[in-house]
């Protein structure tokens, strides 16, 4: 007999899964690191209340454009971070001792725990045990671009300048300049915080465009208006980074060759951070053990079930779920994936032996119209595919783009850069994509989400319901309004 039903590997949304219907099983749950993974403890959330913060001193900056007389005169740090991590770290801590401390069945390894063969496992310190079933939800870590003069051991540590999204948040104080390596969500969120907070910042990019994954156009207006109000250097990469003396860090730029005029320089500050993506933590599971595959760029791979795969089969009792096996690091999706799992995982323990339940009692997983946002200013909202990867793949569709200006609540901000833009198919009149730059994108794409999911037309979308007046959502009625079906 296993020693363990059930091992649970990472308490971010993996933690979701084990509930009452799991009172009578022999649980284990592995975590190294915090309860309740990186949303909770270093992404999502604390990012999001930072942002907040960075919102109103900006605010504050440019309500000369409303014709009001506001400025900033700085920021509460301390106060700010205690109110933040205040909150955070009591759930933190709670999550861990409920399932320490009050779950007779649950058993908590505070450990890294790696396979030794399928349905065995060691941790960290030498312990050895079986379990019949394994939801392997170990997330994602920042990526370390192993760039010389860095020691990659004292990243995030204490007294070290060079940080990840894991420790910069928890800075004493806010670092007077900063240089950021980054060109995508991560990077954009923190230059948004800090400068906005009232650090000097300086963002290194190693092609022409920030956001670069997004559709052409919406990345490109979106470069232009953060580069107006920021420092960015395009087309150079970080080639060696020298730690220590007055400035903290200097950091010596090679070009890419991805710009043409972009020259070698050195840049000095008080602290850099890395901000160059994350990676799937599957390395240090020792997954080859158990016979699990794993793709090139690091996840391990899963069907539509979930279900982990050994040499292209579902591995018995084995599942996987969010950043460290899915192909999007949103935590909305990781839950999604945890409920199919939850739901996967107990059909296979009610049928019997690992691996046993009918795939008619399975769940599929849902990637369909899998929305994003940047929290950075301005906004950046995306779902469904780009305007280039339809074309690429020879789609058909039709394009609208309609600028937040042409609406009255647009008028009310002032705004002459924000827009939305939607795709649909000229067949069926679905929508495809949309992507929205400016204020609330975050909050005024989910329409257009809701009309993806449940296959609305978009001209019934703008036509058969009412758009209060005058919300800012009137621009996304004006663009589903503005699509052309004749025009393809």
């Amino acid at each position: 007999m296993a020693d363990f039903d059930v091992l649970i590997i990472g308490t971010g949304s993996g933690n979701s899964i084990v509930n009452h219907r799991f009172d009578g099983l022999r649980v284990a749950i592995a975590e190294e690191w915090h309860f309740g993974g990186t949303c909770l403890n270093v992404g999502c959330i604390p990012t999001k209340m930072f942002v907040r913060a960075a919102d109103v001193a900006e605010d504050a900056k440019t309500a000369q454009a409303v014709d009001v007389e506001a400025r900033y005169e700085g920021v509460e740090w301390d106060r700010l971070r205690e109110r933040i991590f205040g909150r955070i770290d009591a759930i933190e801590a709670d999550g861990r001792d409920y399932r320490t401390h009050r779950q007779d069945n649950v058993t908590v390894f505070a450990e890294h725990v790696a396979f030794t063969g399928p349905g065995s496992f060691a941790t960290a310190s030498g312990e050895r045990f079986t379990a019949e079933r394994v939801v392997i939800a170990a997330g994602s870590t920042p990526r370390d671009p192993q760039i010389a003069g860095i020691d990659g051991a004292r990243i995030d540590s204490d007294g070290y300048p060079v940080h990840t999204s894991d420790s910069i948040m928890r800075l004493p104080s806010p670092p007077r300049s900063l240089i950021i390596l980054g060109s995508g969500y991560i990077a954009m969120e923190f230059a948004h915080i800090f400068a906005g907070l009232g650090t000097e910042v300086t963002v290194v990019v190693r092609g022409p465009r920030l956001l670069g994954d997004l559709d052409e156009d919406v990345s490109a207006a979106f470069t232009k208006i953060f580069a107006d109000s920021h420092s960015v250097r395009f087309g150079l990469e970080a080639e060696r980074v020298e730690v220590g003396g007055p400035g903290g860090v200097s950091v010596a730029l090679s070009p890419t060759g991805r710009v043409a005029d972009a020259t070698a320089q050195s840049l000095q500050a008080d602290a850099l951070l890395i901000a160059t993506g994350r990676v799937p933590n599957t390395a240090a599971l020792d997954a080859q053990a158990a016979g699990i595959d794993v793709r090139e760029d690091g996840r391990i791979a899963v069907d539509a079930y979930q279900r982990v795969l050994a040499g292209g089969e579902p591995l018995p009792g084995a599942f996987a779920l969010g950043d460290v096996s899915s192909p999007f690091q949103l935590k909305h999706v990781a839950n999604h994936e945890a409920r199919v799992v939850k739901h996967n995982l107990l059909a296979d323990i009610a049928a019997g032996a690992p691996g046993s339940a009918p795939v008619g009692d399975l769940e599929e997983v849902n990637h369909h119209a899998v929305p994003a946002a940047v929290f950075t200013r301005p906004q950046v909202a995306s779902v469904g595919e780009t305007e280039a990867a339809l074309r690429e793949r020879g789609a058909r569709c039709v394009a609208h783009t309609q600028p937040y200006s042409s609406t009255a609540y647009g008028w009310a901000l002032n705004d002459e850069t924000s827009f939305v833009k939607v795709l649909a198919d000229p067949a069926t009149r679905l929508i495809l994509g949309a992507q929205i730059v400016g204020p609330e994108a975050s909050i005024i794409i989910q329409p257009l989400i809701q009309a993806m999911a449940f296959g609305q037309r978009a001209d019934d979308v703008a036509q058969h319901q009412y758009w209060i007046h005058p919300a800012l959502t009137e621009v996304i009625e004006n663009a589903l309004l503005g699509l052309d079906f004749d025009a393809d």
